[in-house]
């Protein structure tokens, strides 16, 4: 038989089916909590975390650890809430809390099979990857000059040949570096263009080439930006600097027909052949033929989905030590099921 302590998500668990022993509503102290249900014999407690008072301070799931089984305990959380983070989760994990879901399907799961710490540190992964990559940029040199502001890692794509794709691949990896640094710490701008408004995402803005600068100091709270550089002439303030070739018969032969010299500015530059198609021994064929080496061979991706493949560049990149689990497409899919 099971428990349930609700209060702000009571509807949500009106739909919950399964064997009840004592339910309870409202607000309480996590010491009465305690008291409550200390000598109390249940299967599994869902506890609908806005019952307790002071349900934002990491301190109140301590005590609950301490005085009750956290096992045995499935705890629901506000979707979208700051609880719904992997540096909130990762302390909850640490006090050996590892059950915790936003929604209905995630409870009737965990009432069958209860997570170990397995099944949870990817979230602390998370965390971990998020502050090397933090620490690191924090520590970069910046030259005085430049529009570049202390503590961010500012990373310029552009187009080589025409329509590579520069805008969608940016949309991509503003999503997965969100996963792990908060989707306000990551800020992507397009200059002189206004493609970005189709995505409908507030962290994906506009501005002008003489405008940037301000832009950029003006984001200071920023770990990571990326920039659409279109036909940005001063780079200047990019960290560093990718030039997306999509390697077609068609579009390489435009890009040669318009730029003969194209490929030997291009040396020692990071050059990705984005929506490619080319196998391994194509790739060995194209950097012979360009001259240049290639910095990573990107397929074609479905923008709606998360690709692996996204989390592997960007620690080839250097912004993850690796990558992180997408469980099957989900973010943080173990509290989403």
């Amino acid at each position: 038989m099971n428990v349930i302590v609700a209060n702000e998500l009571q509807g949500q668990l009106a739909d919950l089916d399964i064997d009840v022993i004592k339910s309870i509503s409202g607000i309480y102290d996590v010491n009465e909590i305690v008291e409550m249900f200390k000598n109390f014999f249940y299967s599994k407690m869902v506890l609908d975390v806005t019952s307790l008072k002071n349900y934002n301070d990491f301190k109140t799931y301590e005590v609950i650890a301490k005085g009750l089984d956290p096992d045995k305990i499935i705890f629901l959380l506000p979707e979208g809430s700051t609880l719904c983070t992997p540096s909130f989760l990762s302390r909850l994990i640490s006090f050996g809390i590892y059950n915790f879901t936003t929604n209905i399907n995630g409870i009737n799961y965990l009432i069958k099979k209860s997570n170990t710490l397995k099944d949870v540190e990817h979230i602390i992964k998370m965390v971990n990857v998020k502050s090397s990559v933090e620490t690191a940029a924090a520590v970069t040199s910046v030259p005085s000059n430049t529009a570049t502001k202390l503590g961010s890692k500012i990373i310029g794509i552009k187009d080589v040949t025409e329509g590579a794709g520069a805008t969608t691949f940016i949309y991509m990896l503003k999503k997965e570096l969100a996963i792990v640094f908060g989707q306000d710490k990551v800020l992507a701008i397009e200059i002189d263009k206004n493609d970005f408004i189709l995505f409908n995402d507030r962290r994906m803005i506009s501005t002008t080439e003489a405008d940037i600068g301000n832009v950029i100091n003006s984001n200071e709270s920023v770990s990571v930006i990326l920039v659409d550089l279109n036909e940005c002439k001063n780079t200047s303030f990019c960290s560093d600097i990718l030039y997306l070739i999509e390697p077609s018969t068609i579009k390489l032969n435009k890009l040669v027909k318009d730029n003969s010299s194209i490929f030997s500015k291009l040396v020692d530059k990071k050059v990705i052949l984005n929506r490619s198609l080319l196998l391994q021994n194509d790739v060995f064929d194209f950097e012979k033929e360009a001259g240049v080496k290639v910095f990573y061979n990107m397929p074609p991706l479905d923008e709606r989905k998360r690709p692996a493949i996204i989390g592997d560049f960007l620690t080839k990149l250097g912004l993850f030590d690796k990558p992180v689990e997408s469980n099957g497409g989900k973010i943080f899919g173990l509290f989403r099921r």
